[in-house]
């Protein structure tokens, strides 16, 4: 545990001398604790020293650490892939989702979010290649007609984009695909779409993330260890 809290915080450390070397906002960079198959009490520490932003990947692991940890007044965002039969729990239990990519889904979770909960915080999953390998979402040019019918449903807010880019552990093409989501946020914003949240970068490319204009940067391994 005590690896735990000096992960955290040396993680924070990366993410805060990133904002200050590439001109962002002082703390305008979260880092979301992605605490996916690691059990309840991995959480403590972090919690215990400020941190209230968790991500899962799988309903079923995620529900019981929500349970349990229901007093701490946490924010949970789902960043897993979503089963249209999953949609009802997803929009009951959590605050985020990070990975909308068809209308069946956002149509879903707006019916199913009940009416005393605020607006489902959202983003639009988009991938960077159309290889069958690659990771779910929409192509750059599928984002815009995406948009424009969430942002028409009553229980959705549309906050911005999410990506996976393939591994590269070369810096400046880290940077490429980072920019071509912030490219893709420009062009939806000229199309009267306004967003504010690019979900992009994870333990082993925040850095470039940052450096391209992350606002959410999801650090699993980096902060709870190698998983089994």
């Amino acid at each position: 545990m005590q690896n735990i809290t000096h992960n955290y915080q040396a993680i924070l450390n990366k993410i805060r001398l990133a904002e200050k070397k590439y001109h962002r906002a002082p703390n305008s960079v979260l880092c979301l604790a992605v605490s996916k198959t690691f059990a309840t009490e991995a959480l403590h520490p972090i919690i215990a020293i400020g941190q209230h932003e968790f991500a899962e990947n799988y309903l079923q692991e995620a529900l019981p650490k929500i349970s349990a940890l229901s007093g701490k007044n946490l924010v949970w965002h789902f960043i897993g892939h979503i089963q249209t039969n999953k949609c009802k729990e997803i929009a009951y239990n959590f605050s985020w989702v990070h990975t909308i990519f068809r209308e069946k889904e956002a149509n879903q979770l707006s019916m199913h979010r009940p009416q005393d909960l605020a607006p489902l915080q959202v983003c639009i999953q988009i991938k960077l290649d159309d290889s069958a390998s690659s990771k779910n979402g929409l192509l750059p040019h599928e984002a815009l007609p995406l948009a424009k019918h969430i942002s028409q449903l009553p229980n959705l807010k549309l906050r911005g984009l999410m990506a996976i880019p393939p591994i590269n552990t070369d810096f400046q093409q880290q940077r490429q695909y980072f920019k071509l989501i912030r490219n893709i946020g420009h062009q939806l914003s000229e199309a009267g779409i306004e967003l504010d949240t690019y979900s992009m970068g994870m333990t082993h490319d925040l850095e470039a993330a940052i450096a391209e204009g992350a606002t959410i940067v999801r650090v699993g391994q980096g902060i709870f260890g190698a998983r089994a």
